[in-house]
C-alpha cells in the first residue's frame, strides 16, 4: 500500500520549485553537476530531440491550456502553432522567468495551485511537462479528471515526464522504499527539500487516461523519457 503525502509535502514542493528556478534549465540542458559524461549527456539530448519532434508534430493549435510550464521549455514551442496559450503553475518565480523567456503577449499566466485549480472553459490543446510524476497516487485520477473537463471533446494532449533513470539526476537518489512517494532533492547550495515523485508504468498509465475518457497512448524513449499524445474521446460531467 502507498502511503499518502500530506499537505505539508506538497507545499514543501512548491517551496522546492520557486528555489529551484534560476537553476532548473541546468537539468534539462545538462549543466554543471548535471553534465555527468559526455555519453550520457550526448544520449539525453538526443531523447530530447526525439521528445521535441513528437511535440512538435502534433502543431498544437488553437487556445492551448499548459500546465507547470516551468521556466518555459514547451510554450516557447506552443506559441509557435498556439491561437493563445494559458500557463498555470504554482510557483511566481517559474512564471517569472517563463514570462522573461517566452515574452509572447498571447500567453497568459495563472498562479495556482494545481490540485484546486479548476478550469473556468475547455481549450483546444492541453499538455505538461514532468508534472504528473509529481501528482499523489491518491490524486491521479481527480487531475486527469481535471485535464479531461479542460480539454474540449476532440482535443489534442501532450505530455512528457522521467524514467527511472539515475543518470538523469545529478546524484543518484532514488524514491525511498515501496510504498513511498517522497524523495528527497538538493539544490546546488545545498538546501534539501522533500518532493513527491512516481514512476508509471506505461500501459497501466494509459488505461488511467482512459477512465478519464482520455485516449492517450503512453510511450517511451530508450533512457531517460516517458511520453504520450492522444485525445478526448468524451464529456466529463
Amino acid at each position: 500500500m502507498t502511503n499518502a503525502v500530506s499537505s505539508r509535502t506538497l507545499e514543501e514542493m512548491v517551496s522546492y520549485y520557486g528555489a529551484r528556478a534560476h537553476e532548473y534549465d541546468d537539468w534539462w540542458y545538462r549543466r554543471g553537476r548535471y553534465d555527468r559524461n559526455a555519453e550520457d549527456t550526448a544520449r539525453w539530448h538526443t531523447e530530447v530531440k526525439e521528445l521535441y519532434a513528437v511535440f512538435d508534430s502534433l502543431s498544437l493549435g488553437g487556445d492551448v491550456l499548459e500546465l507547470a510550464p516551468g521556466t518555459g521549455t514547451w510554450t516557447q514551442r506552443l506559441v509557435r502553432t498556439a491561437r493563445s496559450v494559458t500557463a498555470v503553475d504554482a510557483s511566481p518565480a517559474m512564471i517569472e522567468l517563463n514570462r522573461a523567456n517566452v515574452r509572447d503577449e498571447r500567453v497568459t499566466y495563472v498562479i495556482a495551485d494545481l490540485f484546486a485549480w479548476e478550469p473556468e472553459r475547455a481549450y483546444d490543446a492541453v499538455c505538461f511537462g514532468f508534472w504528473l510524476s509529481h501528482v499523489p497516487v491518491e490524486r491521479l485520477d481527480d487531475f486527469l479528471e481535471t485535464i479531461a473537463k479542460a480539454l474540449r471533446p476532440g482535443g489534442d494532449l501532450f505530455f512528457a515526464d522521467s524514467l527511472t533513470e539515475s543518470t538523469a539526476l545529478h546524484d543518484n537518489r532514488r524514491v525511498p522504499g515501496a510504498g513511498s512517494q517522497v524523495m528527497a532533492r538538493t539544490l546546488a547550495d545545498g538546501r534539501e527539500y522533500q518532493i513527491v515523485k512516481n514512476y508509471h508504468d506505461s500501459s497501466a498509465l494509459s488505461a488511467r487516461f482512459a477512465r478519464a475518457g482520455l485516449d492517450v497512448p503512453v510511450r517511451q524513449t530508450a533512457t531517460y523519457f516517458q511520453y504520450g499524445t492522444g485525445v478526448h474521446t468524451r464529456h466529463v460531467k
